[in-house]
């Protein structure tokens, strides 16, 4: 046997490599919701973490081995990579397919396990939005999936949307960067895995009524080509007209993407420019949440997280105060406290920063309904009575495994 990794867990050493994965016995593995795959998955924790086990052929598993690590270097969302474990044999000598070694997305969970009886049509136009970032990130790193669907995509709640991580790569291929052409080429494959998707999921009595499969797979082209033309169309912008520059740049940053370098061009004899962004990359909000707090959110969340920042900063009259300053204050007076306040047998409900957004929306109907602000100390007692205990465990492994396990929703 032989594995190739970086830094892992020596204790992935003692799993039962000679047997085939189909057989691994039950005290090994934990049961974790997931998406459909063409090859056989399982689920081992080790210590505090889990991590995903495929079964591959040894080319393919080293391929994507690769792929990951280096779309987690471009710090493009995707699972991480652990290891290949190759030269598998079973004790009478027999030759065993690879396997490749993922880290489980904390509080990620498959499409299928968003909903319990029904797919309603807000939450899919949540999971089409979350797919269309997600494709237009990878292509603008130059990566084209070849597989892009619901199944091969992991999503985590954030501040009401939703967060997708490309969990499956095998038939990815990065470039130094994607022709109209094969973007289109993405594209059109997406809507096809799509539109089986929601064919499976109509026929399984999963889909709302409403929802029509024909226009959830021409949605998902429509958003991405939209979010595609906003990142990356030219402008032509009068001189003088500087709020239009400052417009667009607001307007980016809202979708979660910082402008890193504009490329700008007189043209009319000087009367115009033409300003389109060179390099675009997602989580403005992110970053600056934790460049200044050290919370490490999802884009939306953060940007919730900033924005009681904000008003904690004009509710403690601190408009005056370094931006660090204010920060260091809110961490250790709002947030941490609120977090430290969760019962044990409660934390593994959601992660902090969701648990905090919700908190502030709880908040925000109490004090609605009473006509005055009911404050945090109330919002979040009636939050942990009335709805967090009653949320499934999105962070819960469950033993042993069970393939007919309900979803969670």
């Amino acid at each position: 046997m032989r594995f190739t990794t970086v830094m892992a867990d020596p204790s992935l050493l003692e799993l039962p490599w000679e047997v085939p994965l189909e057989q691994w016995p039950v005290d090994h593995l934990v049961t974790l919701p997931r998406g459909i795959s063409r090859h056989v998955v399982r689920f081992v924790r080790i210590d505090n973490d889990v991590y995903a086990v495929k079964e591959i052929a040894e080319q393919v598993a080293g391929r994507e081995y690769e792929l990951l690590r280096t779309l987690e270097r471009l710090d493009a969302p995707a699972v991480e990579a652990v290891g290949v474990v190759s030269d598998r044999t079973t004790p009478d000598g027999e030759p065993l397919e690879a396997a490749l070694v993922t880290k489980h997305l904390r509080f990620s969970l498959p499409y299928r396990a968003l909903f319990s009886r029904t797919l309603r049509p807000d939450t899919l136009n949540r999971l089409l939005d979350a797919l269309a970032v997600l494709l237009v990130r990878l292509h603008l790193h130059g990566f084209f999936w070849g597989d892009c669907s619901l199944s091969n995509t992991l999503f985590r709640r954030d501040a009401g949307a939703f967060a997708a991580y490309l969990v499956d790569a095998e038939t990815g291929v990065l470039r130094p960067r994607l022709s109209p052409g094969q973007r289109a080429e993405d594209l059109e494959l997406a809507r096809v895995n799509i539109f089986g998707e929601t064919l499976d999921l109509e026929a399984g009595g999963y889909l709302h009524p409403s929802i029509d499969p024909y226009q959830v797979c021409d949605e998902v082209v429509t958003r991405y080509e939209r979010l595609w033309h906003e990142l990356t169309h030219e402008q032509v912008v009068e001189r003088g007209s500087r709020h239009e520059l400052e417009h667009r740049m607001r307007r980016l940053n809202e979708l979660g993407f910082d402008v890193a370098e504009l490329a700008v061009s007189l043209v009319d004899g000087g009367e115009r420019y033409v300003v389109r962004p060179k390099v675009v990359d997602a989580g403005h909000h992110s970053r600056r949440l934790l460049r200044l707090t050290g919370l490490d959110a999802e884009e939306n969340q953060a940007r919730r997280l900033l924005n009681d920042l904000d008003a904690f900063r004009v509710a403690h009259q601190l408009s005056e105060s370094d931006e660090e300053i204010v920060a260091h204050r809110w961490l250790t007076r709002a947030f941490e406290p609120v977090v430290a306040a969760i019962p044990a047998d409660l934390r593994g409900k959601l992660e902090p920063a969701e648990l905090y957004h919700q908190l502030l929306d709880h908040r925000w109907y109490l004090s609605e309904a009473a006509g005055r602000d009911v404050g945090t100390a109330a919002a979040l007692e009636s939050y942990l009575r009335t709805v967090l205990a009653h949320r499934p465990d999105e962070s819960a492994v469950l033993d042993p495994p069970d393939e007919g396990a309900d979803p969670v929703p």
